[in-house]
């Protein structure tokens, strides 16, 4: 059983940056992982992917070139760097991890059933 556990959220100005982490308990090797996020009213999206090595990343477009993910396998958890910030960011972000399925790449870490742990989420609010 693999627990995700969000921190880092808060409060940011717009322009601002804020990096949310993703620690995991649990054996994670080989493991996708994955952020979403929902805003108020809205559905939750895709933000970020990565796999285990690293070595690949995948972005919804909304945060195409402002946001980084990356992991630290050692330590077992995974980051969210997020530059340039602006006030449609603001939403309740998740961690998700991907235990084996055989579908790789963009067009399935896009979507939410692929995922077999979830975070409990952090907030993130992005004030203008």
């Amino acid at each position: 059983q693999v627990q995700l556990v969000e921190s880092g959220g808060g409060l940011v100005q717009a322009g601002g940056s804020l990096r949310v982490s993703c620690a995991a308990s649990g054996r994670t090797f080989g493991y996708v992982m994955g952020w979403f996020r929902q805003a108020p009213g809205k559905e939750r999206e895709f933000v970020a992917a990565i796999n285990w090595s690293g070595g690949a990343t995948y972005y919804g477009d909304s945060v195409k070139g402002r946001f980084t993910i990356s992991r630290d396998i050692a330590k077992n958890t995974v980051y969210l760097q997020m530059n340039s910030l602006k006030p449609e960011d603001t939403a309740v972000y998740y961690c998700a991890a991907d235990r084996d399925s055989d579908c790789s790449g963009y067009g399935c870490y896009v979507l939410q059933e692929l995922y077999d742990y979830w975070g409990q989420g952090t907030q993130v609010t992005v004030s203008s």
